[in-house]
């Protein structure tokens, strides 16, 4: 028997037993996205990346990358460490300006805009390292999100005008949902930083979404999820997407990847190597190369 000091590694049952302990999604509520701006057709072009290229003095971080993402699909886009993903990711959200080349989203280009009115056309990101605010409980993370619309300035907000009254119920409802949705509503008035790791990874996907995003964007929302999160999440990314969402999903973990998206981008040193469905991806001579690091005339 092991004593008390000694590191046990927990089992599948012990893991799905702590996996189910935090939270469950409520899939059956309506977080559909807002109305806010033009609409676009089931599977017709959301964003498109053309030819981007990003240089840092003599570092190619892109080079000449083009894809799109479609409406209503969940893509993904992967490459191994350093391939480029999220420096692609902030570029698209106005984090970076391009080198060269053009990102369009719905048809209008996102160059020199800055990262508030990219969330206002209908862009929203999670990142990699969990950005809440910590001081600030589970509700008030998500209604900053919520706010992203409102229309009302600060004297409306100082006076209580009667729409700001109105906007500041619609969001509070709208937060509240989410946070359902989430399985987190008993914990609303919490603080964000006493709320278990998965818990703070679903709240920061709330707050995204309070934004009424057109598109989604998950930079790896699995990090630091054991099997049996991972599965969950899985099931979370499926239901935003039946809810009327289009995602984008960085990610390292191929099982992951190839669980959920319905097509997958693929980078290798800042360029594209591969595009296709998960099955047409899995066996892309290209992608085994990069990923095992054997050359591709011997990966087939």
């Amino acid at each position: 028997m092991p004593d008390e000091t000694t590191p046990v590694d927990p089992t599948l049952d012990e893991e799905l037993a702590l996996a189910n302990e935090p939270t469950e999604i409520n899939p059956d509520v309506d977080i559909a996205p807002e109305e806010v701006g033009p609409t676009v057709a089931e599977g017709e072009r959301i964003l498109e990346v053309d030819n981007v290229t990003l240089r840092f003095g003599g570092v190619v971080a892109l080079n000449e990358v083009s894809f799109h993402i479609n409406q209503g699909e969940i893509l993904g886009l992967i490459g191994p460490n350093g391939a480029g993903k999220t420096t692609c990711f902030n570029v698209m959200t106005g984090v970076y300006q391009p080198t060269s080349g053009d990102v369009r989203f719905l048809g209008e280009p996102l160059g020199q805009r800055k990262r508030f009115q990219i969330t206002k056309l209908g862009i929203a990101r999670t990142f990699q390292n969990i950005r809440l605010f910590a001081n600030m409980t589970a509700l008030e993370n998500v209604l900053v999100g919520a706010d992203a619309h409102h229309s009302t300035g600060v004297g409306s907000a100082m006076f209580r005008l009667p729409k700001h009254r109105r906007e500041e119920a619609e969001g509070r409802a709208r937060a509240m949902e989410l946070l359902e949705f989430m399985g987190l509503t008993a914990k609303a008035d919490e603080l964000a930083r006493n709320l278990p790791y998965g818990d703070q990874r679903r709240l920061e996907i709330a707050r995204a979404l309070a934004t009424s995003p057109k598109l989604l964007c998950l930079d790896e929302p699995a990090a630091g999820f054991n099997p049996a999160e991972k599965a969950k999440l899985m099931e979370l990314i499926r239901a935003v997407r039946d809810q009327g969402y289009t995602v984008l999903l960085i990610e390292h973990d191929m099982r992951l990847v190839m669980g959920v998206t319905d097509r997958i981008v693929v980078l290798e040193f800042g360029r594209k190597i591969a595009e296709g469905t998960p099955a047409e991806v899995r066996e892309n001579p290209a992608v085994i190369a990069a990923y095992l690091g054997v050359e591709e005339e011997d990966a087939s």
